[in-house]
Formats: structure tokens, sequence, C-alpha cells
């Protein structure tokens, strides 16, 4: 597969081509961005695959739920509806998408919505709320169409957007240029002891603009795994089988091996669809562990008393209330 890709370089040119005419376009006004008077924050990537966009959405519910009226908006990856939803926990994730349900699940106040058609669902979701405040769009920082009031660029510790090469040679959805249009970048799931040093190396590496700010967050793991009707600390939660489907399981595998954890891991892509053979294949197994986003797909498949996740949560590791007033004062 990596010769492969290797093979492919020519294609990742043109691709690469054709993503930095399209922007070039956008940049010079041909094409047109459309502007709305309610700021927009979008969080978006580089590379494809988990940079942790969700817990990133969900930290800044958190920062900004208690002074404004929050809506999140995505495109509602996977499911089998069409154009613009709002979401509620009724619904499943063949209607709306795992991670737009997670969000309304962890934070039901908040309007969620879903729409393929971003600038569609911006307006349908002023016109029906007309006392938002913001709108966070999530994985859309391609998406040009929108002109945002701020745009946070997440790249993962280890796996640099700055290290990569774009699709299919590489793992980038544009050339590395395209991180210019971020005023923030974080550097997701660093060790939580990342040194001030190292953080200086990754600020020289990546080569930021006067006008960009730079943060580093880790994953945070709860103490605690939760199934519909219960919760059980960690600790005294044994003889399970892992049940992944995202797109970097490894954190999480990490983890639980490094708390003296022993357990089966059964691995399926990203946003997985799971069949009837497997659900059977998993309802044998005594107790399921698995992501939050797992959970919400499995959760009305399996029916299952003994089906758990473990919640996780971003953390900022330098200078938070920092962070929390540079999102601030672009929404104001």
């Amino acid at each position: 597969m990596k010769y492969l890709r290797y093979l492919l370089f020519p294609f990742s040119v043109l691709y690469g081509c054709v993503m930095a005419v399209r922007n070039f376009l956008y940049n010079v006004d041909i094409l047109k961005s459309k502007s709305y008077s309610t700021p927009i924050i979008c969080v978006g990537n580089l590379n494809t695959g988990g940079t942790g966009k969700s817990p990133m959405i969900e930290l800044l519910i958190k920062v900004l739920k208690e002074n404004y009226n929050l809506a999140t908006l995505s495109r509602g990856y996977k499911r089998v509806t069409s154009g613009f939803l709002e979401v509620e926990l009724s619904h499943t994730t063949s209607e709306v998408g795992d991670e737009p349900l997670q969000f309304k699940t962890n934070f039901p106040e908040v309007f969620v919505a879903v729409d393929e058609n971003r600038q569609r669902g911006i307006s349908k979701l002023l016109s029906t709320h007309s006392n938002l405040d913001v709108i966070l769009l999530d994985d859309a920082f391609q998406h040009r169409k929108v002109k945002l009031s701020l745009s946070i660029l997440l790249t993962t510790y280890g796996d640099l957007y700055t290290q990569d090469f774009i699709l299919p040679t590489g793992n980038l959805r544009e050339f590395q240029t395209g991180a210019k249009r971020a005023e923030l970048i974080i550097v997701t799931k660093c060790p939580n002891t990342l040194s001030i040093d190292e953080q200086k190396k990754v600020f020289r590496h990546l080569k930021l603009k006067s006008y960009q700010k730079l943060f580093f967050s880790t994953i945070v793991y709860s103490e605690l795994v939760t199934s519909k009707t219960e919760r059980i600390e960690i600790a005294n939660f044994d003889d399970f089988t892992l049940v992944t489907g995202i797109a970097n399981p490894k954190p999480l595998v990490n983890h639980l091996k490094s708390i003296g954890k022993t357990f089966e891991h059964i691995q399926f892509p990203d946003h997985y669809e799971f069949s009837e053979s497997d659900l059977e294949h998993l309802k044998i197994q005594s107790k399921i562990l698995t992501s939050q986003k797992d959970f919400m797909r499995l959760k009305s498949k399996l029916e299952l008393k003994n089906l758990y996740y473990l919640p996780i949560e971003t953390q900022i590791l330098n200078q938070p209330q920092f962070l929390e007033d540079f999102i601030k004062v672009h929404i104001s």
C-alpha cells in the first residue's frame, strides 16, 4: 500500500493544483463566500482521519454555552437522510450521523443541525432560531462558501500536517499552505507531560504567521464507563471486549493498557455501519467497551445492558483562559 501511494504521486500533484486554483479563486473573490451577521466558528483539519474535531467542538460548547446561544452544524456523515435536519434525541445515527447525535446527547440545550449544504444549513438555523449568538461548523475548513469569523485548524501531535503530503500519496486534503487561513492552530492528542521545550519545537516546525496563535491539547479519559443505565469506575471494569469504529483508536488502546487493562480489540473503519453478522458476533461478548461515537451507533442496534463507553474530553495544556479570551474576541 505504501509503495502504491508513491506511484500515485502525479495524481496528488494534480489534485493539489486543483485545490490550489479553487482556493485562489476564493481568495480573489471570483468565487464568493457568503457572510453572516452571526459569528461562525469553524473547526477542521488538513489531514484526513481523526484529529479530534468532535471533542474540540464539545470543548468550545463548554467554553461558550454559559454566555451565548449556540448551534452546531455538521454535514451528518453517512446518514441516509439529506438536506437540513435539526437533531433531536429521538433521532438515530443513520438519520443524522453519529457525531451530531453525540453533541445533542451531551448538550441537549444546544441546537444541533445537519446539512450537506452549509450555506443553507446556516440560513435555516438563523431563520428558525433568531436568538442565536454563535454557530459552530464541524469539519468545514475546506468549505469556502461560508465566510468565517474564526477558523480553528487541528493537527495531531506526532502527525503534523507539515510532515504529510496531499492525497492520495499522503493524507492532506489540500497543500500545507492552506493552513494560513486559520487564525488558531491547535495541536491535539499531545501527551499531558508535553514540555515547554517540546512545544517550542512544534512552534518552530509549523512556521506560523504573525496573526496565528498556537495551542496544545490533550485527551482526558473519564474514570467512569457509562451505559444506558449505569456508570462504573474503570478501575473495577474488567473482562471486556473493546470495539472501535473510529479513525484512530490507538490513543484509547494505549490508555487502557496504561491503566493495566487486558482485552480483546475488535477494530472497524471510521464511521463503520455494523452489519447483522457483526452485531450477532458482538452479542456474544460478555461486556463491550467502546467510544461514545461508536456507542451512538450501537445502542439502538444491540439493546444490550453490557454495552458501555468511556467518555473523553479535550483539555488545553497551555493558557486555557487565553484561548477562551481569543475566541470571544473573534465573536464579539
